[in-house]
Formats: structure tokens, sequence, C-alpha cells
């Protein structure tokens, strides 16, 4: 089966032939190398699917178990478990196993697959190198699935509800938040920080995101995976850069355009709704800390 190639392609669904029972799975390419994964099993009879690994350099799988049950067991014996209600991060490199689900279960899960360019964006070469130096599969983390991670997960269970750009932040806020421990280590803050050319070019394009797409739920992980940069480089490179952390370059973005908006005419909700903030009260909340007066008091002769 197809995937598109370019954020925000269409997702292609398919049923699964050969596996009586209410099963199918569906792929959508969010980037180069980033893939969500949604699948419901619900086999007739116990299923085996055979799985192969076999892309160039290591694969990162990050699944999310919605509902029921699911294994993975790889040729040389080891294995995996993925339950409703939890989180697992694992390795895989030229790995061959098979799926299996129990007969008359359903099993719902979403799996975010990270390998090749997306990788080497995020993790760099060193980190990659110690993934790849091991075949077979490696359990990476696993734990309950939070409430924030619960609510990142909307917008990439309900494609159809929400934008490509808020499924791409989701997904990348997510896969921030668990590669962040196998991100190699930064240098301390108080350490004079060297920025290459090439640096400087990634945090443009983050103030870019930020000015272009501040009605979105944007992140420090998000900005900081997508443009390729480790969140402590990020957020140090952007306050050498710019003279200001990136959430404040951000909310002064915000304030500003909003005070616009509300000058032209616009109702508070408008406004709110414009720069970021899903409820009005949070928004006049924040605009009323920034600039020490109510928002319904702009434009007020």
């Amino acid at each position: 089966m197809q995937t598109g190639g370019r954020p925000g392609a269409m997702a292609d669904e398919a049923s699964l032939p050969g596996r009586p029972g209410d099963c199918w799975i569906e792929r959508t390419t969010l980037d180069d190398g980033l893939t969500v994964v949604r699948s419901h099993y619900q086999p007739a009879r116990d299923l085996a699917e055979a799985s192969v690994q076999d892309v160039a350099g290591p694969t990162l799988v990050i699944t999310y178990g919605l509902s029921g049950e699911s294994g993975f067991v790889a040729e040389d014996g080891s294995s995996l478990r993925f339950g409703a209600g939890r989180t697992t991060l694992a390795a895989f490199a030229h790995t061959r196993g098979e799926r299996r689900f129990r007969a008359q279960t359903a099993v719902r899960q979403l799996r975010l697959v990270l390998n090749g360019r997306a990788l080497e964006r995020y993790l760099g070469e060193a980190a990659i190198a110690h993934l790849a130096s091991r075949k077979g599969i490696r359990l990476l983390d696993e734990h309950p699935t939070t409430a924030g991670c619960r609510a990142l997960l909307y917008p990439l269970l309900s494609p159809g509800a929400a934008t490509p750009v808020d499924r791409h932040i989701a997904a990348l806020t997510l896969a921030a938040e668990h590669l962040r421990p196998l991100m190699p280590a930064s240098a301390p803050a108080s350490s004079s920080l060297r920025l290459s050319t090439a640096d400087i070019e990634k945090l443009a394009r983050a103030r870019d995101l930020m000015q272009n797409h501040m009605d979105r739920a944007l992140t420090i992980p998000y900005l900081s995976a997508a443009v390729g940069l480790n969140e402590c480089k990020f957020k140090q490179g952007f306050r050498e850069i710019y003279g200001t952390p990136p959430h404040q370059f951000l909310l002064e973005l915000r304030m500003q355009h909003a005070r616009a908006l509300l000058q032209s005419g616009c109702q508070v909700a408008q406004a709110a709704y414009a720069v970021g903030y899903r409820h009005p009260a949070s928004f006049s909340a924040a605009f009323t800390r920034h600039f020490g007066h109510v928002p319904k008091s702009v434009g007020q002769s």
C-alpha cells in the first residue's frame, strides 16, 4: 500500500483481505520519515501477521494503545506487548517477526513511525548509530499514556477534524516528548554557544513558523523538532539571535497581533482564536497581564 510523500498528504486506508473479521489500517505521511498509522483489528480467529522492517537504518515506533492488547514476536524470540492506555517506544533494526492478535478482541492503536530523514533531523548521527548498533527489537520505554499525550492524539485520531498543520504539530510534539531522552546532551547553558550558519537558518525558520502560524497550538517541542534542533540548543540559540526566549517572542507576536485586530473592530473571541487561544477567557487574562488593561477596552474612547 502506497502512502503520500508530503506533509498533510491524504491518508491511505485499506481493509486487510485474508484476515477474517473487522481489520483495517490507515497510514498518513506527515513528513519525510514521519508516518502516522491508525489500525483496528478484530479478527474472527487468532491472527499472526508477518512484519518486516527492511528500511536502511533503525526505525523508532511510538505505539499508543487505545483498546485491547496485541504483541510482536521477533525471529530471535524477543517480544513486545502493546496494551490499552499504554505508550510504548521501541527501536527496530533489520527486524522480522509477527504481530499477534487474539480472536474476537478489538485492538485499536495509533503509531508514530520515524526513520530516515526524520531521525537525522531530530536525533543526529551519533544517536542513530547507537540505535543501529543492535539488530532486532529494543524496548526503550513503556508507561501509561499521559493526559497531555492523550489530548495531542485527537488531531491524529480524527484527521478529518484537524488541518494538516495541526496534525503535524501534534505528531512532532508527541515525537519530541518521547525522543528527548535519546537526544545527545547539550553543552551547559553557562558555556559559550556556537551556532553554525545552518543553526541560524533553522532558528529563522522557527521564527517564521511563529509569525505565520500563531493561530496554532505551537509548542517548544514542536518548533525545535520541526527545524531539527534539540530543545536546549533551540532555546539558547533563539535567545542569542533574537534577544528573547522563544515563548516570550511568540507571546509578544500574539499580543501585538491581537491588539491590532481589536483596534480594527474584531470581537475579543475572534481575536483570541486568531492568535491561538481556544478559550477567550484565557486570552483575556493573558492580554490583561501583558498590557495592563482588558481587551474590551481597546478602541474605546
